[in-house]
């Protein structure tokens, strides 16, 4: 009887127990745990039977299980018992369920929901959404391309849950939307409070060759190239690097437009402040060679300071080369302060001046009316380019090369690389000029004729030129020109043609013409001389005798006493 009762209650409480064993599989219950067995955690589930459950299931990303006897835990049963007797239990699972559970709440109402990034997958990576994964494509990860993602590993993270599917256990997130919903936030309230002169922090967006834009959360400002520092900067990549975080101060801001104008510069006080005091004229400092261009040279006195060294500037004697021949970039030059505007934020400077003055030098060698010796650089229209001592040039000038030649003519006698000595006339240092003479080696013989000639006197010249208007004589070795009018008192007779070359007759100097290096002669007024002469040696018409007979006196004396003297 007893034996019988006890089968049927053992019956009747397995029936039970299988019956309600039966009703937990594939559901999360609430159990107990009895002990940690090594890797193992033995959880009581109120069955007749306990269940194991590895330890690595308690595990939080990149945190080990931290679980003891009498905890609570929920765990999914899987199976009421395997072939050991046990109830097959997962935490994993339960947390999944639980996940799922709160996540497909969330979708609906459109809420975030917070993720650790743990593994990288094809495509993108993979999210620990408190027990369920969810993919989270590349795209997907920030607004702007990340090529490091190692800071987000392991960190807890805002998502928004893009699509879920439980059935088939998808689940596609996106960080990028929750930082553009944040930025669209940010960006309305920075917009609101923007002002000039407010001072902020950003991230280089992208840079080009007029400047960077900068993401100041939400929108983006322009940083000129110009704005950046105040020293000079060719291309905004010499200072900046994309994804770098700056400090920027709003220099304008147009609300209509909503475009906004960034300087890191004016954070810095501006060096030009001052520069008068600092850079006072003739004064020497030394720069560094920062840019060459066709038109000269620009120095950095300090940084955000520079001046210009104009090409005139740079050389004493090199007049028509390139900059870039004289000094190169990144040069350290002692330079000497010509001018400074700070109105136009501008410093003349100049390189020669910190060098001797060739010409000044010359002069002090060499003073007017010193004799030179030098090779004939150049010949031009004008003159001889001869080279002089300290590497500079003097011009001789055509009507200094000879005093009985003509200049086209006299240029004829010398060719390029001729030696010639030569005589100071004029050292003009102010317009770095040297005028040579070659004919003031010696004497003019025009002057040491001159001194035997005068007006007045009754010279014997030679004709060498008969022209329409009159004749080209000479006079030892002095030009001459007698006026067709004055080639005698006779107007019939005052034809040219009744001259020719090689033919002497007396004239009568007239004038002399010292800058022209010409007499001006006269028959006409030689044979007014005469008569008048004549006149008073052999009396007047009112004796008697006839003009006629006066003229043909003095004539016959005239004749008679040359013949006597040819004799």
């Amino acid at each position: 009887m007893t034996q019988a009762i006890q089968g049927e209650d053992f019956a009747s409480l397995l029936d039970e127990s299988i019956g309600v064993g039966g009703s937990f599989e594939g559901s999360v219950i609430k159990g107990t745990i009895v002990e940690v067995d090594g890797d193992f955690a033995v959880i009581d589930v109120g069955l007749k039977s306990e269940g194991r459950v590895p330890l690595k299931e308690f595990a939080t990303a990149g945190r080990a299980a931290e679980i003891k006897a009498g905890d609570q835990v929920e765990v999914f049963v899987e199976r009421y018992e395997d072939k050991n007797g046990e109830v097959m239990l997962s935490r994993e699972k339960a947390k999944r369920e639980e996940a799922w559970t709160l996540l497909e709440k969330s979708f609906q109402d459109q809420q975030r929901v917070t993720g650790i990034i743990f593994g990288r997958v094809k495509g993108g990576f993979t999210v620990d959404l408190s027990g369920a994964v969810a993919f989270l494509p590349g795209s997907q990860v920030d607004i702007r391309p990340v090529r490091d993602i190692t800071p987000l590993l392991g960190t807890p993270q805002p998502f928004q849950i893009l699509k879920m599917d439980r059935s088939r256990g998808n689940i596609v997130v996106s960080r990028r939307a929750v930082l553009e919903e944040t930025r669209a936030e940010q960006r309305s309230e920075l917009i609101e409070n923007l002002k000039e002169g407010q001072v902020l922090e950003g991230v280089v967006k992208n840079i080009t060759d007029y400047g960077a834009f900068v993401d100041l959360g939400g929108v983006d400002g322009l940083l000129h190239v110009t704005d950046i520092a105040w020293k000079r900067i060719n291309h905004p990549s010499e200072a900046l690097h994309i994804g770098q975080t700056v400090k920027v101060q709003v220099i304008r801001f147009n609300s209509e437009t909503q475009r906004i104008s960034l300087g890191i510069k004016q954070l810095d006080a501006d060096p030009w402040e001052g520069v008068e005091a600092k850079y006072p004229v003739n004064a020497r400092f030394t720069g560094r060679v920062t840019n060459i261009t066709d038109y000269g040279a620009f120095v950095e006195l300090e940084a955000g300071v520079e001046g210009l060294v104009h090409v005139s500037e740079m050389s004493w004697t090199k007049k028509n080369v390139h900059p870039g021949k004289i000094v190169s970039t990144s040069q350290e030059v002692e330079v000497m302060v010509l001018d400074v505007d700070p109105q136009k934020r501008r410093i003349s400077l100049g390189l020669k001046q910190t060098m001797n003055n060739p010409w000044e030098g010359f002069v002090e060698r060499f003073p007017v009316g010193t004799e030179v010796e030098g090779e004939v650089k150049n010949i031009t229209e004008f003159g001889l380019f001869v080279g002089l001592p300290g590497d500079i040039d003097g011009m001789v000038h055509l009507s200094d090369l000879s005093w009985e030649k003509q200049g086209d003519a006299a240029i004829a006698d010398f060719k390029k690389g001729d030696m010639v000595r030569a005589k100071v006339l004029d050292v003009d240092v102010e317009k770095e000029r040297i005028s040579l003479g070659i004919k003031q080696l010696g004497s003019d013989p025009f002057q040491e004729a001159m001194s035997s000639v005068k007006k007045g006197d009754v010279v014997t010249c030679t004709v060498t030129m008969v022209t329409e208007n009159g004749l080209e004589v000479t006079v030892d070795g002095i030009s001459g020109f007698i006026r067709k009018s004055e080639l005698s008192r006779d107007r019939s007779e005052q034809r040219p043609d009744r001259f020719a070359v090689g033919e002497k007759m007396d004239a009568k100097v007239t004038a002399v013409e010292k800058n022209a290096r010409k007499l001006t002669l006269s028959i006409k007024a030689r044979e007014s001389d005469e008569e008048k002469q004549a006149m008073a040696e052999y009396g007047s018409s009112d004796s008697g005798a006839s003009l006629g007979d006066i003229l043909g006196a003095a004539f016959h004396k005239a004749r008679e006493e040359k013949a006597s003297e040819d004799k």
